[in-house]
């Protein structure tokens, strides 16, 4: 547009310097000695055409232009128009996708709730929750979908391990304890609920529990193989069930025998100062705020009430290791830890964990100070900042790593705002478009790699070696000849090798075939001889 307007300005100007270039040529004439044959008036009109040819050529372009402009922002309107379209559906879709699974769970939940007599397992409190009771409580919902009639031995399943806790609880007897649950781990949800109770019958529950503890670092965890102990991980898992259930019992009241003494209080101090120096090395982002060895130790210091003979402060570094346990705020309150909360908010946020520390803060009542909807936008834009920084410099799969990170980033700022009805203060609708794209682009690649890859030929339905035919066969018009391939499978394509036959007279001998290998032909039929065979 700045051209255009400097050309039609310079077009103007041209009248100016043709009245200069007039008075110049007046003076040159009156000065001059020699007449000239040019007139003035031949040079005006010269100058007069050329400027009206520019002028006309420049509003053709002009009106070219304008035609040009009119046309890109009627393309960008309809663009963008599909576009919404194309977004809205999307969308539509989306939640149709959604309001069916939702459905679906439900009608799994409500059947296990009407086949089993024991009541579900607790939810989600405060915003986290417990990778172990998730996952049993998913296994068992996916049975109850599949199992439409329980059978009486199934039934009694629920019903048993009261009376065998009871006993095992009554006898002391931790191993036994171990290893019952371990056998019964598919019905742990019941169990969990049955285990206080079974407790209360103990001679001392805090003994019994201080004694089951004793495996609890038996081994390693992870072996030579990389691969994690299950026994081990179910033996830890146990014991970190059992100090809960215990905690459960110090609100209620307790015979003279079963309290906590300063003895046992002893006995548990020793086993945490003996657990504390594995915790020293522990990779605190590895854990990914899901460490069930610092929840371990941190619920021993609680349910035995010994917080106080460790450094507050150590007890802290430890919190950011659990921070995605749904137990972590009763364990920061049960351990005295709820002023230091602003400064584990303030930890969470500087390692980039931004979702951890709104959780902390709505469960601290720290929203005015640690503001959710600016934490989460900044979260985004790291997340952001990371897929877009690199990614001309990076390969395909670290690219496709980082935008990993981004989907599920998105994903955990979604499930945030839904928990704490943040829609008003900042909407999911964009939030959502992002996914579909990120998601497309990732079917995409998938498409396009399995597309690269090589075809391979298919091998033959028999898996028999091909073998090629024999066309060196002397030419016989009165045979008839086989087909190349034959409508049936067969195991092998047999060739019958070249024969001298010459002609014989009527009634002669019986003309027989005596193939060297089978009395079948190539295509699995049974040969069938004739007593005589006219040529």
């Amino acid at each position: 547009m700045a051209d255009t307007q400097s050309v039609a300005t310079l077009i103007d100007f041209a009248t100016s310097k043709i009245q200069q270039l007039q008075q110049a040529f007046s003076e040159l004439e009156s000065r001059s000695a020699i007449s000239l044959n040019l007139k003035w008036k031949e040079l005006e009109e010269h100058f007069h055409g050329l400027e009206k040819s520019l002028k006309k050529r420049f509003d053709r372009l002009e009106d070219q232009e304008k035609e040009y402009v009119i046309k890109v922002t009627e393309a960008q309107e309809m663009l963008e128009k599909r576009e919404a379209d194309v977004v809205a559906k999307e969308l539509a879709s989306l939640e149709r996708l959604q309001e069916k699974r939702d459905a679906a769970l439900s009608s799994l939940f409500d059947k296990y709730k009407t086949s089993s007599p024991e009541p579900i397992c607790e939810g989600v409190s405060n915003g986290m929750a417990d990778p172990v009771i998730k996952e049993n409580f998913d296994v068992a919902a996916a049975k109850s979908g599949s199992e439409d009639i329980y059978t009486m031995e199934n039934a009694n399943a629920y019903t048993e391990p009261s009376s065998r806790l009871m006993k095992l609880c009554e006898e002391m007897d931790a191993e036994g304890l171990h290893k019952f649950i371990s056998d019964n781990r598919k019905n742990l949800s019941s169990i969990r609920e049955e285990v206080p109770v079974a407790l209360r019958s103990a001679v001392n529950p805090f003994i019994l529990v201080l004694d089951s503890l004793k495996g609890f670092y038996a081994g390693e965890i992870l072996g030579s193989n990389g691969k994690k102990d299950g026994n081990l991980l179910g033996l830890r898992r146990t014991c970190l069930m059992l100090m809960e259930s215990l905690e459960q019992l110090l609100a209620d009241s307790l015979s003279d025998e079963q309290i906590l003494t300063s003895d046992i209080k002893e006995k548990a101090k020793v086993i945490a100062k003996e657990w504390k120096p594995k915790l020293d090395h522990l990779d605190i982002e590895a854990s990914s705020g899901n460490s069930l060895e610092s929840h371990a130790f941190l619920q021993l210091l609680a349910t035995f009430d010994i917080a106080s003979e460790f450094d507050q402060d150590e007890i802290c570094t430890l919190i950011p290791a659990v921070t995605r346990r749904r137990q972590t705020v009763d364990l920061c309150r049960s351990l005295g830890l709820s002023h230091k909360m602003p400064g584990l908010i303030n930890v969470l946020l500087d390692s980039g964990r931004e979702i951890e520390a709104i959780n902390l803060a709505y469960a601290f009542k720290l929203t005015e100070q640690f503001a959710p909807v600016p934490l989460l936008k900044s979260y985004l834009k790291e997340a952001k900042k990371v897929s877009q920084g690199k990614a001309g410099s990076m390969s395909p799969g670290a690219q496709n790593e980082i935008n990993e990170r981004e989907l599920s980033a998105l994903k955990a700022v979604i499930k945030c705002i839904e928990e704490h009805k943040l829609e008003e203060q900042y909407p999911v609708d964009p939030l959502q478009k992002r996914i579909l794209q990120l998601e497309k682009a990732k079917a995409d690649k998938r498409r396009a790699a399995e597309a690269a890859k090589p075809q391979s030929k298919r091998p033959r339905a028999t898996g028999s070696v091909y073998t090629p035919r024999i066309t060196s066969m002397p030419d016989k018009s009165f045979y008839r000849a086989p087909p190349e391939r034959f409508a049936y499978p067969y195991d092998r394509q047999y060739v019958y090798p070249a024969e001298a036959h010459h002609p014989t007279l009527m009634g002669s001998a019986p003309y027989t075939i005596s193939p060297p290998h089978t009395t079948y032909y190539g295509n699995g039929y049974q040969v069938q001889y004739q007593t005589a065979y006219l040529h």
